[in-house]
């Protein structure tokens, strides 16, 4: 009998070690399919097979998994990160294997339609408009009322997503989106959104089920890169329950459902209102969820990947927080510790520094620019935000400026 496979479209800095690791404990063998595969620093530290092959040719994708069923069973075939989804639905419905509509993903994806479709069908969203140039974005600003959000209708991680507070922020943000230093994949679309206020949370589903609900801050404005995570989100029973009801009528809107699906609200005067949804997992929710609950959610996924029962019950309930550490400025940064000493501070459980020293650092305003971060398990929220912080204050690093 052939031995099983699981072919990864793509992988992820974040959840992509944990995907390959799970498929090894689900007695798979991983298999990822990249564009580039040595921009995947844990391919070779885990010794992980991985074929060179252009990911954004499903054609090529087709052939290239043909030839692996030659020597493999194909169990499943998914991946982790988001630009790849619909691809991996593609591939599954033409090997006959369980995945999402394709469809569905294309649509979600795209940050306009997914407004349109939750729009319509009653879910609270922002005020907002597309545009595809200056003077419709000038026109369409002024008429929702500055703060506005700049961002493009695809994208992941916050990339090109700004808080536009006056009129200066507004042209500059445009230039940068519209004249050349933003890369586009689309046809260039921008949202101009509504600035909704109020506590951030992370609705986390699996299928039709709402896992977890984390409360999430982020660091300084225009941007939105966030700073810190906990679960569970403080909120009261009747709180929790309009958040899931909100996050499950975003899954009746855009025909989604299965799989992971990660939904980020806003609790503002209106109660929740859904600034995004996303049709993959949370980057590093997994574990922050696996610690809390003790509910592995990649493993999970991938179980319903190859076709077996996901089993996304609770084995318990615990408070864990996350602080990520962000820069505050450009230059070359410069560890001076290993982070032992954050490590070594009660109830910290993880301290991980993702950013090699020496590196040169340019802020781009979104997920790229955390260096690393800190992970607190404490019976009380408070107290566990309350490590983080001390902790990632013990981490001695600092950043020289660029010569002039």
């Amino acid at each position: 009998m052939a031995r099983r496979a699981l072919i990864l479209i793509e992988g992820s800095h974040y959840n992509g070690p944990l995907y390959v690791q799970a498929a090894r404990r689900l007695g798979v063998h991983p298999i990822t399919l990249s564009a580039d595969p040595a921009q995947y620093n844990y391919l070779s530290a885990e010794n992980a097979e991985a074929v060179r092959v252009d990911t954004d040719n499903v054609d090529a994708l087709i052939r290239e998994c043909s030839r692996v069923r030659a020597t493999y069973d194909i169990a499943g075939i998914t991946s982790a990160r988001e630009a790849a989804c619909a691809t991996a639905g593609k591939l599954c419905r033409h090997f006959d294997l369980p995945g999402p509509n394709p469809e569905s993903i294309e649509q979600c994806c795209n940050k306009f339609v997914q407004r349109q479709l939750l729009a319509r069908a009653g879910v609270p969203v922002p005020t907002y408009h597309s545009a595809t140039d200056g003077r419709e974005i000038e026109s369409y600003a002024a008429e929702i009322g500055l703060p506005v959000i700049l961002k493009p209708a695809a994208g992941i991680g916050s990339m090109g997503v700004r808080l536009c507070r006056n009129v200066d922020e507004l042209a500059e943000h445009t230039t940068f989106l519209l004249g050349g230093k933003h890369i586009w994949r689309t046809s260039p679309m921008i949202l101009v959104e509504e600035f909704v206020q109020g506590p951030h949370y992370i609705a986390e589903m699996m299928g039709n089920e709402v896992i977890a609900i984390a409360e999430a801050e982020f660091g300084s404005p225009p941007h939105f890169v966030f700073s810190e995570y906990s679960f569970p989100a403080p909120l009261r029973p009747d709180e929790y329950k309009s958040i899931a009801d909100v996050s499950l009528s975003c899954l009746r809107a855009l025909d989604l459902g299965w799989g992971p699906t990660c939904i980020e609200l806003r609790w503002s005067h209106r109660g929740p209102v859904v600034i995004e949804v996303n049709p993959r997992m949370g980057a590093g929710d997994s574990q922050l969820i696996q610690l809390a609950y003790g509910v592995d959610l990649i493993t999970e996924h991938l179980k319903l990947v190859i076709g077996e029962e996901c089993d996304s019950r609770k084995r318990h309930s615990q408070t864990v927080a996350m602080r990520c550490l962000i820069p505050d400025r450009d230059g070359i940064l410069n560890w001076n510790d290993d982070g032992s000493r954050a490590a070594a501070v009660p109830g910290v459980v993880d301290v991980n520094l993702v950013v090699q020293h020496n590196t040169p650092i340019v802020r781009k305003g979104d997920y790229r620019d955390h260096l690393g971060s800190v992970v607190a398990l404490s019976p009380s929220l408070p107290q566990a935000k309350a490590i983080v912080r001390r902790a990632a204050d013990l981490i001695g690093w600092s950043i020289t400026p660029f010569p002039t």
